[in-house]
């Protein structure tokens, strides 16, 4: 009955043993190295010991005469491999574009469906279930499937790990289990309410790795050679004379234009990412028109990037937030603890008119809150007390100033009832003449306030031994889009977190907790509202600024929307909306 097919299964037999000889060969004949890319200073917790340097995949001659976005980045190409991403902001910036995790973080800082069409949560918050989305191929057109996800993690929670130290003990403590080709359950030790952020992570695909250790990824030639199952896939890479890597070419995967959400989407069809050894040099590139595209992150570059002509600047709030700590801890300050103090000094100042003295020296917009607009813990409508100095010297005269003080100090008088300092950095100068005004309007309270400017390193040594009596600092959230600021408030991180004041106050640690706890995103939302009303209600720190990220492009591109920015590759997330004028 099937000699008639004989000559058919002789075709498929042979095709599929050509196709596993390819495959085999993928893995153990790395090809010829290129280029071997130089270290780079990292934006994350560095590995505990050296990456051993990928080997490099072959250079590709990029097309020409395509339209393409090109985009200037600073720094050097390591291993386009989202395990190792974090480690390397230029590698963070293409993988984010290449891979994709079970969940996506969109414009708002929300986690979304990703690689994972749906998940369930247990009542008690410890287990998820995902089920996987059954239209996904990598760029090479093999399905996506949990053998992909199993293998992923299972390079994290190696103890052979050689990237992230933390991301890799954060993992160890999930269990991960296949439970069909497109479930995969995750059960954690404890409640986190931020565990669908980290979902974020790129998955690897395990048919193109199969047989590759934790301890051998790091130098694996896939880092040059990556497949993923982005929007973008890996077209180019360019390298000078000399064989070091100058760039990499991307183009819009033809299996990721396959499915729903990229129909009528996605005109950049190609993106050019051109590496410079200094902003300076990539801002020249912008000046003469050979890139179209480059982000500044620090107050100099962003005023360097408002003076270029033919530009469209796009600016949003860094997940920063520029506050005014109290010491709580230090008996010389144990006032700090009255919430009537705290009310006193907040109701006396006018930070607003201050900070917009100085927002376009400094690159910084108002804060109002403890957590990041833009995102979606954020509340925009909190109780602030106008300014009122009257009422703030009425406060202070009926507070009790002995509040936690030691037997030992004496009853302070009516007249000069306070008397501290506010460390700042010394550098930069707007930022000092920021916090002598501050200090004024304090002084006008009948308290003695003075200002501590120094350098960097001494400014952070008294910052963690707890050596001060208010500080300016800055409290960063970067690398998450997830609005858990428990690390900066709970009692748990101090003295060796960063709570460097000593914050214990009940109220706002229990709310911060059962919002970190809950893994219902509606019920973590109202607990970060009632957070940050009970955050300014009882003065506990005084925000007073968000540094701005800003990114130009040039002026014939258009689509560009700036939402949430966890990181800096958080500029691409509407990328499938861009227009690049006459392409």
């Amino acid at each position: 009955m099937l000699r008639g097919f004989r000559w058919q299964a002789l075709v498929l037999l042979m095709a599929a043993i050509l196709f596993s000889l390819s495959l085999i060969n993928r893995q153990s004949s790395p090809p010829p190295v290129a280029a071997t890319p130089t270290p780079q200073a990292t934006t994350a917790v560095p590995s505990a010991t050296p990456l051993p340097a990928p080997t490099a995949a072959p250079q590709v001659n990029a097309p020409v005469n395509i339209p393409t976005f090109r985009e200037a980045v600073v720094g050097s190409i390591q291993r386009l491999n989202p395990l190792f991403a974090s480690l390397n902001p230029v590698d963070a910036d293409i993988t984010a574009l290449i891979f994709e995790g079970l969940t996506r973080i969109n414009a708002f800082g929300e986690p979304v469906p990703g690689l994972a069409s749906s998940w369930v949560i247990s009542s008690d918050g410890l287990e998820y279930i995902f089920r996987l989305r059954g239209d996904v191929r990598w760029h090479d057109g093999l399905p996506f499937s949990a053998d992909d996800v199993i293998y992923t993690f299972s390079l994290l929670q190696s103890s052979d790990f050689p990237g992230d130290p933390a991301l890799g003990a954060f993992w160890r403590t999930v269990e991960v289990e296949r439970l069909d080709t497109g479930l995969v359950r995750f059960r954690l030790t404890q409640p986190l309410g931020n565990f669908l952020d980290a979902m974020s992570i790129g998955i690897l695909p395990e048919h193109a790795l199969r047989g590759t250790t934790a301890r051998q990824i790091a130098s694996h030639p896939f880092n040059l050679s990556p497949i993923g199952t982005g929007p973008y896939q890996l077209e180019a890479l360019r390298a000078d004379d000399g064989g070091a890597l100058q760039g990499v070419d991307l183009r819009v995967s033809p299996n990721f234009r396959e499915r729903p959400e990229a129909a009528n989407r996605y005109a950049v069809d190609r993106l050019s990412f051109r590496l410079y050894p200094s902003f300076d040099a990539a801002l020249a590139a912008r000046q003469s028109g050979e890139v179209d595209g480059l982000a500044g992150q620090t107050r100099e570059q962003r005023d360097a990037l408002l003076s270029l002509p033919n530009t469209a600047v796009y600016t949003s709030p860094q997940p920063i937030t520029g506050m005014l700590i109290y010491n709580w801890q230090q008996d010389s300050t144990a006032y700090f603890r009255e919430q009537r103090v705290r009310i006193a000094l907040q109701t006396a100042l006018d930070r607003h008119a201050i900070i917009a003295r100085y927002s376009a020296t400094l690159g910084v917009m108002p804060a109002d809150s403890p957590l990041i607009p833009g995102s979606w813990g954020y509340s925009g409508a909190l109780p602030w007390p106008p300014p009122n100095l009257d009422a703030a010297r009425s406060l202070l005269e009926t507070a009790n100033l002995r509040r936690g003080e030691s037997e030992a100090t004496e009853e302070p008088s009516s007249s000069g009832l306070l008397s501290f300092s506010i460390l700042t950095p010394n550098e930069p100068a707007a930022l000092v003449s920021a916090v002598q005004e501050i200090a004024a309007q304090w002084s006008q309270m009948n308290i003695s306030v003075s200002v501590e400017a120094v350098d960097a390193a001494t400014y952070q040594a008294r910052l963690e031994a707890g050596t001060f009596d208010v500080a300016l600092v800055e409290l960063s959230l970067a690398g998450s889009a997830d609005p858990d600021i428990y690390q900066f408030w709970d009692q748990a991180e101090y003295p060796d977190g960063k709570n460097y004041g000593g914050m214990d106050d009940r109220r706002v640690i229990e709310e911060l907790e059962r919002a970190r706890r809950d893994p219902f995103g509606i019920n973590r939302a109202i607990r970060y509202q009632n957070f940050q009303h009970i955050f300014i209600e009882r003065a506990i720190a005084i925000p007073l600024y968000y540094p701005l990220y800003t990114y130009a492009t040039a002026a014939g591109v258009s689509g560009v929307q700036l939402g949430y920015s966890a990181t800096p590759a958080s500029r691409f997330v509407t990328i499938a909306d861009w227009q690049i004028a006459g392409q």
